[in-house]
């Protein structure tokens, strides 16, 4: 008899329980979003999704999306309406409110030409009557650089200075040399800086030596989507022989010039040591004389406008500019820059992402 009456007050408390809870939650609810992490691209679209739970009708509340200011509001849905004038400015024309399932409690924000202004935090809230809930969900903005540069600069006969440049990415991109084995090469200087609109640019360096081996890749990675653009370029045996000719070419200057000096030599010595009875014989010296002279000066100002186009030559810069949606017109002009007066060959091969 005591089971019995334990058994009614058990089952009377626990229908008293539920019937709190149902009235709880017809009065009280929750926000719930499908994620808490969201990645856009630049110039693409976002949508930030958010629900009731328990799933109710919404159609009669607020809806409020907004950043850190919740005056401030980026999109504002109110008694059935879009309320466009308490909008920030920038969010205008940019944004779009999807409400096919408000009345299960679910609605989308679709934001539309992403910029990296839109990288942070956003706030969806609900607001119904004097009671209002919300829940927090972070965008995260991505971009990957679509050109990359590479510059190969000679230093010396036996090195060159290898740059590499890529703008247009962000966040902060990792940027590396790697080797034919894909090991990382250590570079000589990295320079990151960030232009108005926020997006990264770098700029890599490292000083190659006739001992380096095979080729060379410029790897920039995005630590967000996790996209890779890698330019490798070919750097021939040339490159460190180029001075070779110019030395060459200087030393038979050189011997010229000490030729005309052992010439000049030759006749002051001649004239001195010799008495020739000859009166044309002086009037022949003079004569070689002079010519040794002007010889000699020519030889001297051809020496050094030569040397000095060597030095204009040596710390010109090699370009070639890489870009990747337009590879036909970059292997037609850029494969080979000035191949045949510099004698370096620099292809530079597109590698797939990996």
């Amino acid at each position: 008899m005591m089971n019995l009456k334990f058994s009614s007050f058990s089952g009377t408390y626990v229908g008293f329980i539920l019937l709190q809870v149902i009235t709880l939650t017809s009065e009280h609810f929750m926000v719930t979003i499908s994620t808490g992490h969201l990645v856009a691209m630049v110039g693409g679209q976002a949508e930030l999704s958010c629900q009731l739970f328990p799933p109710q009708d919404a159609e009669h509340m607020e809806v409020r999306w907004f950043r850190s200011d919740h005056s401030k509001p980026i999109y504002l849905y109110r008694d059935g309406h879009d309320m466009k004038g308490e909008i920030a400015p920038e969010y205008v024309h940019r944004t779009e409110f999807v409400k096919e399932a408000i009345r299960e409690g679910k609605v989308t924000l679709r934001i539309h030409n992403i910029s990296i202004s839109d990288d942070g935090p956003y706030q969806c809230l609900f607001k119904d009557g004097g009671f209002s809930e919300a829940s927090s969900m972070n965008l995260s903005v991505a971009a990957v650089g679509l050109e990359t540069q590479i510059y190969v600069e000679p230093l010396f006969s036996d090195a060159c200075m290898v740059e590499c440049h890529s703008g247009g990415w962000f966040p902060q991109p990792q940027m590396e040399w790697r080797d034919d084995r894909g090991e990382v090469v250590p570079h000589s200087s990295k320079l990151p800086s960030q232009d108005g609109a926020r997006f990264f640019h770098m700029k890599m360096t490292v000083v190659l030596t006739n001992n380096s081996q095979g080729n060379i890749t410029c790897y920039i990675h995005n630590p967000l989507t996790g996209e890779v653009k890698q330019t490798r370029i070919i750097l021939s045996n040339g490159l460190f022989e180029s001075d070779y000719i110019w030395i060459v070419f200087l030393g038979l200057l050189l011997g010229i010039v000490l030729v005309c000096i052992a010439m000049h030599l030759y006749i002051l010595l001649s004239i001195k040591k010799v008495s020739i009875p000859d009166p044309l014989f002086l009037l022949y010296s003079d004569w070689m004389w002079d010519m040794a002279i002007v010889v000699f000066i020519m030889v001297a100002f051809f020496t050094i406008l030569i040397f000095i186009l060597y030095l204009t030559v040596k710390g010109h810069k090699i370009t070639s500019n890489y870009k990747s949606d337009d590879k036909d017109a970059f292997n037609k002009r850029y494969l080979y820059p000035n191949a045949a007066s510099l004698r370096v060959v620099l292809p530079v091969v597109d590698l797939p992402e990996s």
